[in-house]
């Protein structure tokens, strides 16, 4: 075995003693699988990493198809687009009559429903731009308890999850009183 030392394997297979010209030799790491070399670990190599204002200046790349398409931050309209967002949630949040305190139901579902305790901007949340809605659900079977990455926006901590934060659209606002599970039941 070339390349390696005697205890680090077995060999298996060969020609007997006898010089032969076509043999298959076996050769069986022995090893434990911690110690052996792992090939694929791309930690330990020094990788190349271009400037990003050699980047810029390249015009095949990404970057330069962006501005030239004039997509995303170089999007002169961009930040009208995120207002008129803003403007659309704000104005259903009117339309639909949600206030802090009416009760409401999330998504049609009638098992999800609650009181609105919140309304407006949840930063927590990536991308959330505009209105939201946070709910306080009759059953816990929210996301939160009120908070969100340690921002409280109504009642107190609690290991029961019956927050949950929806855009506009998928509150509706009316008179939907706590579900009674025992109301359907019958007399015996």
């Amino acid at each position: 075995m070339v390349g390696g030392t005697p205890c680090l394997g077995r060999l298996s297979g060969g020609c007997d003693g006898v010089a032969c010209t076509d043999s298959v030799f076996k050769v069986v790491d022995t090893r434990p699988a911690g110690a052996r070399p792992n090939f694929t670990d791309t930690s330990g190599v020094e990788k190349y990493v271009m400037p990003e204002e050699e980047y810029a200046k390249k015009t095949d790349s990404v970057l330069a198809w962006k501005k030239a398409q004039k997509l995303g931050r170089f999007d002169p309209d961009a930040p009208s687009h995120e207002q008129a967002k803003i403007a659309a949630f704000a104005q259903e949040v009117e339309q639909r009559g949600i206030k802090v305190g009416l009760r409401c139901r999330v998504g049609g579902d009638d098992s999800r429903r609650g009181e609105v305790r919140y309304v407006g901007e949840v930063k927590e949340i990536p991308g959330g731009l505009g209105a939201w809605v946070g709910v306080h659900l009759d059953e816990p079977v929210g996301k939160n308890d009120g908070s969100i990455s340690g921002t409280r926006y109504w009642g107190e901590a609690s290991d029961l999850k019956h927050g949950v934060f929806v855009r506009p659209e998928r509150v509706e606002v009316g008179d939907w009183p706590p579900v009674d599970d025992l109301e359907d039941m019958e007399e015996i």
